[in-house]
């Protein structure tokens, strides 16, 4: 990769304005796909995104278009859309991507209707591409005011992993590669789920202590169901699972952590279907359990998380039933 290097960012969402921002900043030229007209314009005219990332200036490396086919000629594509749109959105991009072009995955799920991960969901839809990953701990907001931010890319081949890690990296932007996959991808669907949990805990005022622990024993169901299907431990404790698990189960910046804060403090099930900031965790919790309880996972938490979601029991009975669980060695 070269300083012309060209990357397409599917998604003109927080994260994704901010990695097109990062993108920039690296030397690349970068194509910012959007779905609204008007945020086309407002990107490529006032060089702002006010409703998705406020106090952000676009980069003048970054040009917003509405057209998939003139997004998909590059060389990198980022795709920053939901974890249960990325199907749809690929199955649009099939017949645009460019042969071995990385589809690097920034969303953290796992997709709903097939219980499949979505790197899995890229090699179905859009096999001509090469399937990556990038997560691990960062806010957009973070990334874009150029705070230190340290993420992991994985891709099945090294030499495609080094080249993403190379090509989209910077000073206030490190980027870790690794061969992990399937691990990396599962550290960022699982966080989510438990984020929700640790939310719970803070806003029903349970204490540090609880805190503390929700996220230890959250580390330990991530890490269970990440090793039998096929991660590396060493991934799990590395940024895209313990780091990223660390930052979501700490602060309200976190979608999924606001919202199971939400749940603590009372205020109903309601705001699920609110038209605020998206918690992937929501949407994810009740495949994941479903994947867990197939494969005789033991997970707790996530599955209390579910239980809540779904309406089934209300806070202080999963608490009640966490603390009930027979005592047993760590």
């Amino acid at each position: 990769m070269t300083d012309r290097t060209r990357v397409a960012v599917l998604g003109a969402g927080a994260f994704g304005t901010a990695l097109a921002n990062v993108a920039a900043r690296a030397g690349c030229r970068v194509s910012l796909w959007a779905r609204e007209a008007a945020t086309v314009a407002e990107i490529n005219g006032r060089r702002t995104n006010l409703s998705r990332l406020p106090g952000a200036q676009i980069h003048d490396q970054v040009t917003a278009t509405a057209s998939l086919e003139q997004a998909l000629a590059a060389d990198i594509v980022l795709v920053v859309v939901p974890a249960q749109a990325l199907r749809q959105v690929l199955a649009a991009c099939a017949p645009h991507v460019l042969p071995g072009t990385p589809l690097v995955v920034c969303a953290k799920g796992i997709e709903r209707s097939t219980g499949r991960f979505l790197s899995d969901v890229v090699g179905e839809v859009a096999p001509v591409g090469l399937p990556a990953v990038l997560s691990g701990p960062s806010f957009a907001a973070d990334i874009d005011r150029g705070l230190p931010t340290a993420v992991t890319v994985a891709a099945a081949e090294e030499t495609v992993a080094r080249r993403l890690a190379a090509a989209l990296g910077s000073p206030a932007f490190r980027l870790y590669h690794s061969t992990d996959v399937r691990g990396v991808e599962i550290g960022g669907a699982t966080k989510n789920v438990l984020a929700i949990a640790a939310g719970i805990v803070a806003g029903r005022r349970l204490g540090a202590s609880a805190t503390a622990a929700i996220t230890a024993r959250g580390f330990a169901e991530m890490t269970r169901f990440g090793t039998h299907f096929g991660a590396k431990a060493q991934t799990m404790m590395g940024l895209s699972g313990l780091g990223d698990l660390i930052l979501s189960c700490a602060s309200v910046q976190s979608r999924n952590f606001a919202l199971g804060h939400a749940l603590g403090e009372g205020k109903g099930l309601d705001l699920l279907s609110g038209k605020g900031a998206l918690a992937e965790g929501a949407l994810t919790a009740e495949i994941l359990v479903e994947k867990a309880r197939e494969a005789g996972i033991d997970m707790p938490i996530a599955e209390a998380v579910d239980a809540v979601l779904g309406g089934i029991i209300d806070v202080d009975e999963a608490i009640v039933q966490l603390m009930a669980r027979p005592q047993r060695a760590e």
